[in-house]
């Protein structure tokens, strides 16, 4: 049985969030399945342990690569798939596109979302919905990562990780500018938490002149001494440093959905995104901008998170 499933959204946790539906699919017909995802997903960084996922095809329709775009892209991802003869193929959208290229594909059995109703689609039941009506099956959201354990093992000697204190993962960059919590809100959390816990904070984030400027104000202040900055890191030298920690803090990163992933309990600080982004997983415990009652896009809530209120909830789940 060869089994294809295209997930063609952006980022990291956008896939993060679709592996309790691959996992699902495989274990239906007991067989490892092939993912269609984007580069940016980072799916072999985090995906490469799991033994439901055979083959990670790449859907090249970005700037770098254009190979899969237009009419000629169309075909060229037919050609693709064509020789690999997929008997199954689920397509986590409700694009026209994909069921076309399903179709001349030769893919006998296509399952997807309804064609053409993409407006006001939500990213969970919708997935949850393709999974019920195509295998009778209810599927709990939480995804879960399976990390090396030797990695782990060999991580927390090499990073000097000592289990005994709190080991806490601060997420502090974000895809977009009104994502990013400001540093001085992460700086006062961290004031708290070390006057009460022996604590060290490992802090990932990206890359961009915004995210360092972040991460600078924190390495800088004199709270520098409990920081250690993992920007340079790849994510997979990074996933088995959260697998030693005992709680993540992070902005709607990437992070925090792989923080929760891996188990973690997870505090997401929802400034500008959906909340069902920083709420779908139990590992996850969603703090809203100070008089606020949801978050979407535009909420613009990045300057009211309370310091406070992350401390609380911090205190709250390490028990």
């Amino acid at each position: 049985m060869k089994i294809l499933i295209i997930q063609n959204r952006m980022g990291i946790g956008d896939l993060v969030m679709f592996t309790p539906y691959i996992e699902a699919i495989s274990k239906k017909y007991n067989a490892p399945v092939s993912i269609m995802v984007k580069k940016n997903t980072k799916a072999s960084s985090f995906l490469k342990n799991s033994k439901f996922i055979k083959e990670i095809i790449y859907l090249e329709r970005d700037e770098a690569n254009k190979k899969h775009s237009g009419i000629t892209g169309l075909f060229h991802l037919v050609k693709d798939l064509k020789v690999k003869n997929f008997d199954k193929i689920f397509i986590f959208n409700s694009s026209l596109r994909y069921f076309i290229v399903a179709k001349l594909s030769n893919i006998k059995n296509i399952y997807q979302y309804p064609l053409l109703k993409k407006k006001n689609q939500n990213i969970i039941e919708a997935a949850k919905e393709l999974i019920f009506n195509t295998l009778g099956q209810n599927v709990n959201s939480t995804p879960k990562i399976q990390i090396d354990q030797n990695q782990v093992e060999k991580t927390k000697i090499k990073y000097f990780i000592n289990n005994k204190i709190n080991n806490i993962v601060l997420g502090t960059g974000g895809s977009g500018e009104t994502k990013r919590v400001p540093a001085y809100i992460f700086l006062k959390f961290i004031r708290k938490i070390i006057e009460k816990y022996e604590s060290r904070f490992f802090i990932v984030t990206g890359n961009s002149p915004g995210e360092i400027k972040i991460l600078n104000e924190i390495i800088n202040s004199d709270l520098k001494e409990y920081c250690t900055p993992l920007n340079d890191l790849s994510i997979d030298d990074i996933l088995p440093i959260i697998a030693n920690c005992k709680i993540a803090v992070c902005n709607d990163t990437g992070f925090s959905h792989l923080s929760a992933a891996i188990g973690l309990k997870t505090i997401v600080l929802m400034a500008d995104t959906p909340l069902i982004y920083g709420s779908y997983s139990s590992n996850m415990y969603p703090i809203l901008p100070q008089g606020e009652k949801n978050v979407s896009h535009n909420t613009l809530g990045k300057d009211k998170l309370d310091p406070n209120e992350i401390f609380l909830k911090v205190v709250n789940l390490l028990g």
